[in-house]
């Protein structure tokens, strides 16, 4: 059950550190994509411990997601959002976090987000931008 970021942006909007309602949206929206990748197409509940994905997962998680939306735009787009490395996932998620939107384990660390990969390579390889 994902909460809407309309619905809780007036209580994050203060923590949200420049990020815009749009950044907090996608995250969700990756989040759901990479468990369902990887643990498989059921009933999604972020609360749900046993469909946990860490730091390193969702981000490449998010990257896919990214790409298949956006293509050669998807840097642009997180630029625009001020999105600019990995660990800003991590900042993301754990805003989500303290909020009551999203639950963590106790092993999960902002941490886990840190130089997961280079968004230069990433997102302007010509290679990367055309993967499905």
């Amino acid at each position: 059950m994902s909460v809407p970021i309309d619905a809780i942006w007036e209580q994050i909007r203060t923590q949200a550190e420049g990020f815009p309602p749009q950044a907090f949206a996608f995250v969700q929206e990756g989040l759901r994509y990479t468990v369902e990748k990887i643990h498989g197409e059921d009933d999604f509940d972020e609360l749900d411990e046993s469909r946990h994905v860490d730091g390193r997962q969702l981000s490449l998680g998010l990257r896919e997601l990214a790409i298949k939306r956006y293509g050669r735009l998807a840097r642009t787009v997180f630029d625009h959002w001020g999105i600019r490395r990995t660990d800003d996932f991590g900042r993301l998620v754990f805003i989500l976090v303290q909020s009551g939107v999203l639950r963590k384990s106790d092993e999960d660390r902002l941490d886990d987000f840190a130089n997961v990969f280079d968004f230069d390579e990433a997102f302007d390889d010509a290679e990367a931008c055309s993967a499905e």
